[in-house]
């Protein structure tokens, strides 16, 4: 660990790189969520960096969400829809810049990888890809027991990263429920006429291609910033019943703020009242699963 939060920023970025470089040769996805989380696994939060700040988010965890920026300027990951993935010069850079200090330094000054530095080895104890694994005569039965301890050990470092950096929030993180299921009861039959009637009513509704919750407590839901909208934890799912777009989360009890994004970016985004580009919507939680409804009819949530 570094002496201070800079020099925990520049272990933990270097971190991200390691682990997705990892990525390659173990074929295994991680979410950008969990990409950040395994980092902040390998270089702990110290107490100052525990601190949250408004919305519940670790102060450290914050400034390494937005450090994160430095390694897309250098060319060394990219952040795309599907996740983050490293590129060659950033997997170069993991071994140009093997040292701590080298690395910070490379990174600060925007120092380009030295022609002719070769792609990484296999990390030692890193599972190869299927592919990798298949030209070294491993076994199927060998194979299916690589996973489940790679997931284990994910696992593990998650649930460490949960009890001794951010307890108080990210214990209710990355459960999204159905919020379709989790706002509808069960309909009796005598409903059954009036659920089709409503199904019909809708049915020719224009619907956009896609719907996001972009607001100060994104992280929460496991994307890798607030405000983002590009993200897939930030995205609503549509109700093709009663049309309305949904997304529900557990998440801490707070003052939360947010607005409807649609396709994934802020051309097209609707605030308090259904404006738009309008004031911020929102909400004081209580605490567990907050359920939030779009109406696309009327460009604004409503009531679960």
């Amino acid at each position: 660990m570094g002496a201070n939060t800079a020099e925990n920023t520049n272990l933990r970025l270097k971190a991200v790189l390691d682990v997705l470089a990892e990525e390659v040769w173990t074929g295994e996805k991680l979410n950008a969520g969990a990409v950040l989380g395994e980092a902040i696994a390998r270089v702990p939060l110290n107490d100052h960096e525990r601190e949250l700040l408004s919305g519940g988010i670790p102060r450290g965890h914050k400034t390494l969400t937005t450090a994160t920026a430095k390694l897309v300027k250098a060319g060394w990951l990219v952040k795309g829809r599907s996740g983050w993935s490293i590129t060659d010069d950033g997997q170069r850079a993991t071994v140009a810049f093997a040292d701590p200090a080298a690395f910070a330094a490379a990174l600060d000054a925007g120092t380009p990888v030295p022609a002719g530095t070769p792609l990484p080895t296999a990390p030692v104890g890193k599972p190869a890809k299927p592919e990798k694994a298949a030209k070294t005569a491993a076994t199927p039965a060998a194979a299916a027991e690589e996973a489940p301890s790679k997931t284990s050990k994910v696992a593990g470092k998650a649930a460490k990263l949960i009890e001794e950096a951010v307890a108080p929030v990210a214990k209710a993180v990355r459960k999204r429920k159905p919020a379709a299921k989790a706002a509808q009861p069960a309909a009796a039959p005598a409903a059954a006429p009036a659920a089709a009637a409503s199904a019909v009513s809708v049915d020719t509704i224009e619907q956009p291609d896609a719907v996001a919750v972009a607001g100060d407590f994104s992280i929460l839901l496991g994307a890798p910033a607030n405000w983002a909208p590009q993200y897939d934890e930030v995205q609503m799912e549509l109700d093709e019943v009663d049309q309305l777009w949904k997304i529900a989360a557990d998440i801490p009890a707070g003052f939360y703020s947010f607005k409807i994004a649609l396709n994934r970016s802020w051309d097209e985004n609707y605030g308090a009242f259904g404006v738009f580009d309008g004031p911020n919507h929102e909400v004081h939680h209580g605490g567990g699963l907050l359920v939030i409804q779009y109406d696309h009819r009327t460009r604004d949530i409503v009531q679960p």
